[in-house]
């Protein structure tokens, strides 16, 4: 193969004028991990309570439960941020689509909320899991104390349910940053956005994916590593994860 490697290529500066190549990438690896972290959060509110709701004796609760995770679950990703991104401001009054078109950063909202959105479904299912995996007794025996519905969910089943899901939901954290690559088809200049610039810019196509590569497994080996200390500190001692 007759490529010429040049690994100096990052500390040359880029043609957009913000510094070197390698300043480009850490750019890039900022605003991968911004929108991961606000579609997180998003995923993590919004799958908690649909999650419960699949999980309550209520059977508009359930169907409602039911009928947003098999939309947000079997749609590809790609599709959704199509919808959120280019036809949604064509299907609301003028008005309010003219201001989505006209928002600032209007993909980085975009990709939050569609991939938010999108982890939520499979967030719901874990907890789902995770309250369902909890012995009977627990629900009942909060009901005997006289705790309502909404205190039961909250002192005694939701506390253990999601130290039960802990290492799935470590997956879904890391599914979440590496969902945000799909984000590129919206002009999302994240990680791989900028490593594909710097690849246009450069011709070093090799040097700038190995590099986006390299960062991606540094960020989620400091989220697996934290996510571990995190279980180990909220395990009860005798139960599940516990020692």
């Amino acid at each position: 193969m007759n490529y010429n490697w040049n690994w100096g290529i990052f500390f040359q500066p880029n043609p957009m004028g913000t510094g070197t190549y390698l300043d480009m990438l850490l750019s890039g690896l900022v605003l991968t991990l911004k929108t991961a972290a606000l579609a997180w959060v998003i995923a993590l509110i919004t799958g908690s309570l649909v999650g419960v709701m699949r999980t309550l004796p209520s059977k508009g609760a359930n169907w409602f439960g039911f009928a947003y995770v098999e939309f947000f679950r079997n749609m590809p990703l790609l599709v959704q941020l199509f919808l959120w991104f280019f036809v949604l401001p064509e299907l609301l009054p003028k008005t309010a689509g003219t201001w989505l078109k006209q928002l600032p950063n209007a993909p980085f909202w975009t990709a939050a909320i569609g991939i938010g959105f999108f982890m939520s479904a499979r967030v719901a299912v874990q907890l789902q899991a995770g309250i369902g995996s909890l012995p009977r007794g627990q629900k009942m025996a909060a009901t005997a104390l006289g705790l309502t519905t909404v205190q039961a969910y909250r002192y005694v089943l939701l506390p253990m349910a999601f130290r039960i899901i802990l290492p799935p939901l470590t997956s879904e954290f890391l599914n979440t940053i590496k969902n945000t690559a799909v984000a590129i088809t919206i002009g999302l200049l994240e990680l791989t956005g900028q490593a594909r610039s710097m690849q246009e810019f450069s011709f070093q196509v090799f040097e700038a994916f190995t590099a986006a590569t390299i960062l991606y497994l540094l960020v989620n080996a400091v989220v697996v590593t934290a996510m571990r200390f995190l279980e180990r500190w909220v395990a009860i001692p005798g139960y599940i994860t516990g020692k």
